[in-house]
């Protein structure tokens, strides 16, 4: 039972595949350089099909790359088109990594270890995973300063729909119209982006309207059909006045006077 379960590390662990490690990055490849400033430790591409793009600055010999699962625990993220690039700019592929370094995948997390010396100025590690649609979340793997990039046309700051945590980000809209969040350091286990379109108030301020005409109408209708029934009651002399002084009183039934 412990081995089915996991418990015993038999299960959920080994390698992540070549196949995975290799695939092609959303649009092709990294910009490392467009995406990693020198004073940024962390970028984040949320792309429209429910997916990021992460490109990571690493000052150690490892990163590992999980989600909290809501009860304490971790489960690894599902990574694929694994980069890393050198402090020189040379950028290999996942599978190269993974034979100078390693790639592996356990119960709990995936770790990457680099090959590069570690503490060095220009350590890059990129990888692709699935996000939720209007809600990114993930753990701040690396201390220092992130951004995180929405996709075309995404807002987050109308309370409900957005919001941005931890607080004391900035924003700015790009000539592509996505909007850009950083944080200068950020102090929290985890960075959490939630958005919309502007669609989506529209709809729902529709949606809204058309519910309170709805339900408007509604009670126009049933008000309407109290009064016809009270209106049938007094022409067939059916109302009894509710004051009690004016109901006769015959005495108590028979047999109990």
């Amino acid at each position: 039972m412990l081995a089915l379960s996991g418990c015993l590390g038999f299960l959920g662990g080994g390698s992540v595949s070549d196949e995975r490690l290799d695939q092609s990055p959303p649009g092709g490849e990294y910009d490392w350089n467009a995406s990693v400033e020198p004073e940024l430790d962390a970028h984040i591409t949320v792309n429209d099909d429910a997916t990021f793009s992460a490109v990571y600055a690493v000052n150690g010999s490892e990163i590992e790359l999980f989600r909290r699962d809501g009860l304490g625990g971790t489960n690894p993220l599902e990574v694929r088109a694994v980069r890393y690039r050198y402090p020189n700019g040379t950028v290999i592929n996942g599978s190269r990594l993974a034979d100078r370094g390693a790639v592996d995948r356990t119960r709990d997390v995936v770790r990457i270890d680099l090959p590069g010396e570690g503490d060095v100025e220009g350590d890059r590690v990129a990888f692709t995973a699935g996000s939720t649609p209007k809600r990114f979340a993930l753990p701040t793997y690396v201390d220092g300063s992130y951004e995180v990039v929405l996709p075309p046309n995404r807002r987050a700051s109308l309370p409900v729909f957005g919001d941005v945590s931890p607080g004391g980000a900035t924003t700015a809209v790009d000539g592509e119209n996505r909007l850009h969040v950083r944080w200068d350091d950020v102090q929290r286990d985890s960075v959490i982006v939630q958005f919309y379109l502007p669609q989506d108030i529209q709809i729902f301020g529709g949606v809204f309207a058309l519910l309170v005409a709805v339900g408007g109408g509604g009670l126009l209708y049933y008000r309407r059909q109290i009064d016809a029934l009270r209106e049938q009651r007094e022409e067939l002399g059916l109302d009894v006045d509710s004051d009690t002084d004016d109901v006769g009183d015959d005495g108590p039934p028979p047999g109990m006077g």
